[in-house]
């Protein structure tokens, strides 16, 4: 049971969890529409991915990044790092078929490690960062109150 606790509390396991599970679910939602509501292909598949990366968004900033701040203000933030992603994955896709002469479909698999890195480093470093320690400043007041030293010393002082 521990070390199940470890591995989760694993930051890169929890993003492929929750990759898995907007993955799943992005793509149950695309299958509803189009079986129960005969939605066409990119009508499902717009709606179906904007679930499955709102799910991604939530689940990562509070989960996988402990991200404490307001998931407003990091959200422009993300959907510039899909783009980057998207673009990148595409760009992946393209080599492997352009310049290996790959399969389609093992060339479309091969786009997903360069998508989840960048996207994975991306909310890690950019979107999801913790923001810069405040410096705290200390008068002479405060370090005479906190620091043992200064105080012996002002005692020895007044006996003297």
């Amino acid at each position: 049971m521990l070390a199940t606790t470890k591995f989760l509390a694993l930051t890169p396991v929890r993003f492929v969890l929750v990759g898995a599970l907007n993955t799943l679910t992005g793509l149950g939602v695309i299958y509803v529409l189009k079986l129960l509501l005969s939605m066409n292909d990119v009508a499902a598949n717009f709606v179906g991915y904007s679930v499955g990366l709102l799910i991604g968004y939530v689940l990562n900033a509070r989960w996988t990044f402990s991200f404490r701040g307001p998931l407003a203000e990091a959200a422009w933030r993300f959907a510039l790092l899909i783009v980057v992603a998207y673009l990148t994955n595409l760009a992946a896709v393209g080599v492997a078929l352009r310049l290996f002469d790959w399969n389609g479909y093992l060339a479309q698999a091969a786009g997903v490690l360069p998508y989840a890195a960048v996207t994975y480093f991306g909310a890690k470093y950019l979107v999801f960062r913790a923001p810069p320690a405040v410096p705290v400043k200390h008068d002479a007041c405060d370090a005479a109150e906190t620091d043992p030293g200064i105080t012996e010393n002002r005692k020895r002082d007044a006996r003297a």
